[in-house]
């Protein structure tokens, strides 16, 4: 009796499964960032660092659509925000979520970097340039940008973009993604468990601030052992779950003397929406409110804010016709709600921050 083998895919240049795209190299050198640019995206970088350590009093808000697929209503979005950002960025610091990857439970749209035409091509080849033509856009405008990390690989093209990162509830226990946090050069967010659960999100900020050696590519598409450098700038990111919701000041203190006891920074973000917000949009606003109000009792090691914003309010499924500057993945807040939103966080934190 013969023992039937498993034998790997060909990667061949004419296996139909397999299209070589450019590697990272060849996209930032086509599409590069100015050195002023990039300057001021370390400074940015740096700004967000002084929240996490105590060491700026602003409150960090991270504002955006839940995903970008319409590349010219973001930059819309983004000038209206860099408008806002110049007027209430003494007490705010303000950062565009630019989410060009959607982390799916099952199927479903994967992002502007996988399928830019959303018609399920899956063109990476043009996604990859598209997300990084829209980000280099919005940076050059003067945004900071924050984005979540999905696959280590789509993160080489763009990581010299974002200013902070989120890793998910699903990947936070994944080990490779603790990994490439420990190779990122900016602030990264880490999400509780969708359990609720925060010892996850824990292990992976302890892991994550030391040095790693690991599988992986360089710029120029080589496999390469890699020696992670440690990300000293990690914290979590408050999202809910399990139906349960943990924005309230007791759910963020008992999170505090967790992180507390780990040795890990109790800086603590909270995310407005997802499980926080029981999947009901317009709640984002009295959350946030609340956050303010727990800075203004005394709790200076609350970060600030993620918020799900776009210029209409709400959602829309996948269509022919679709509505502009209306989100295809989860509903948002508008844009005039998010306005008044955060000019209301800004004037109650005037009694803190005059």
């Amino acid at each position: 009796m013969t023992t039937p083998t498993l034998t790997s895919r060909s990667a061949s240049s004419n296996d139909p499964a397999v299209r070589p795209i450019a590697t990272p190299a060849m996209l930032k050198a086509r599409l590069a960032l100015s050195d002023d640019v990039r300057i001021r995206i370390e400074q940015q970088r740096q700004q967000i660092r002084n929240i996490l350590n105590g060491e700026d009093s602003r409150l960090l808000v991270i504002t955006g659509p839940c995903s970008i697929h319409d590349e010219a209503a973001a930059l819309d979005y983004g000038q209206r925000l860099m408008a806002l950002n110049e007027q209430l960025g003494d007490r705010l610091l303000i950062v565009m979520r630019a989410y060009v990857e959607k982390p799916r439970t099952h199927i479903g749209w994967k992002g502007l970097a996988y399928d830019p035409e959303r018609d399920g091509s899956g063109d990476m080849q043009a996604g990859l340039e598209r997300s990084r033509k829209v980000m280099l856009a919005l940076a050059e405008m003067g945004l900071p940008l924050a984005t979540e990390a999905l696959n280590p690989l789509v993160m080489m093209y763009l990581d010299d973009l974002i200013s902070w990162t989120a890793i998910g509830a699903r990947t936070t226990e994944s080990q490779i993604h603790r990994e490439m946090v420990s190779h990122l050069g900016m602030p990264t967010g880490l999400k509780n468990g969708t359990d609720g659960s925060m010892m996850t999100a824990i292990n992976a900020m302890v892991a994550a601030r030391h040095s790693h050696h690991t599988l992986g590519v360089d710029c120029h598409g080589q496999m390469a052992m890699l020696t992670t450098p440690g990300n000293p700038d990690t914290h979590i990111v408050l999202r809910g779950g399990n139906g349960m919701t943990n924005y309230d000041a007791a759910s963020v203190a008992a999170a505090q003397q967790q992180l507390q006891e780990a040795d890990c920074n109790v800086g603590v973000l909270v995310d407005c929406s997802h499980a926080n917000a029981c999947k009901q949009h317009r709640r984002q606003t009295a959350i946030a409110l609340d956050v303010v109000g727990q800075r203004l009792a005394g709790n200076d090691r609350i970060l600030g804010v993620m918020l799900e914003s776009f210029i209409n309010e709400g959602n829309q499924k996948m269509s022919a016709n679709l509505v502009y500057g209306q989100s295809i993945t989860d509903p948002c807040l508008g844009w005039d709600q998010t306005e008044a939103l955060l000019r209301e966080m800004h004037q109650q934190l005037a009694e803190i921050r005059p």
